[in-house]
């Protein structure tokens, strides 16, 4: 009888227990799900093409897969992902010394890239924090070698220095440097001013030079003109005198040829023509050339041949 009474008082809960039950079983079952779509999403990754997945199974590196699917297993394996893309480092402002003791504020750039993604992840816990240390340190060291005037004149050879020394640090975990390149190079402040004045006088005396060719080129032009100048006047003068010697050679033969026509009657004419005009001018002295003889037998002759001429 009191069995029977115990079931007639429960039996109105009896569906509410159930209903518990079920809610209870279907939580369960979503949790197993949950729980399941974890673990596969933990077991599968997908790598891109600029990335590796170092592989920690059990605490033992087992290698770096990818790119593309990996499938790992499940609390068993841990996966460190590496990416190969270069990348930079900026180390601001380091106020180095240099060779001849003079203060310097200098800031660069640092690219590298990983190429062995193993040594990356076994070698270095923090490249990027190593790094800067090394290069600070790095960079210290090569500046306190060389002088002021170098450091602002050969930056380059200075970029090549710091990243051979650098390389030679990180190849050992897994990382080429592959440039280095100085921003800014700040020397003190009375340096600058130094600095200016010496690159105002230096264009300065560039100016000056370049007036005094300027100058110098306008007087070997002037120069030049007037030596062509001259050449050109006297070439004219010379082939001028030429052309007079010609004229004059030219006359002097038609005069001899003229004079080699000439007869004895013509000349004769002419020294009476002469004799006439000697006659009419009022001077009281007169030159007799020693030719009279010779020109009064002429005249004796020229008379005689035309009394000849009439008889006949």
């Amino acid at each position: 009888m009191a069995l029977d009474v115990v079931i007639d008082v429960l039996n109105p809960y009896s569906m509410v227990l159930q209903m518990f039950v079920d809610v209870g079983q279907i939580i369960i079952i979503f949790i197993i799900l949950i729980i399941i779509i974890g673990l596969l999403y933990s077991s599968i990754r997908v790598v891109r093409e600029y990335e590796r997945v170092v592989v920690f199974r059990l605490g033992r590196a087992i290698g770096a897969k990818g790119p593309g699917i990996v499938f790992l297993i499940p609390i068993i394996d841990r996966p460190v992902i590496v990416d190969l893309r270069e990348r930079y480092l900026e180390i601001t402002k380091q106020t180095c010394i240099t060779k001849d003791n003079a203060p310097v504020d200098i800031d660069f750039l640092i690219y590298f890239k990983v190429y062995d993604p193993m040594q990356s992840v076994i070698n270095v816990r923090n490249f990027e924090g190593a790094a800067t240390g090394i290069a600070t340190t790095t960079l210290r060291a090569v500046i306190g070698d060389i002088i002021l005037d170098d450091v602002l004149a050969k930056r380059e050879e200075i970029n090549k220095i710091l990243r051979s020394k650098l390389d030679e640090v990180t190849e050992r975990w897994g990382v080429k440097v592959t440039s280095v390149e100085i921003r800014e190079i700040l020397p003190p402040r009375e340096v600058q001013d130094a600095m200016i004045r010496q690159m105002s006088a230096e264009r300065n005396r560039r100016a000056m030079v370049t007036e005094a060719s300027g100058k110098k080129e306008s007087a070997i032009l002037v120069a030049e003109g007037e030596k062509q100048s001259a050449i050109l006047r006297a070439e004219g003068d010379k082939k001028a005198a030429i052309l007079r010697a010609e004229g004059y050679a030219q006359a002097l033969k038609t005069i001899f040829d003229v004079a080699r026509g000439l007869d004895s009657k013509t000349m004769t004419l002419q020294y009476l023509d002469m004799l006439k005009e000697l006659g009419k001018s009022a001077s009281t002295k007169f030159v007799v050339p020693m030719e009279i003889i010779s020109l009064i037998e002429s005249i004796g002759k020229f008379v005689k041949e035309t009394k000849e001429e009439d008889g006949q």
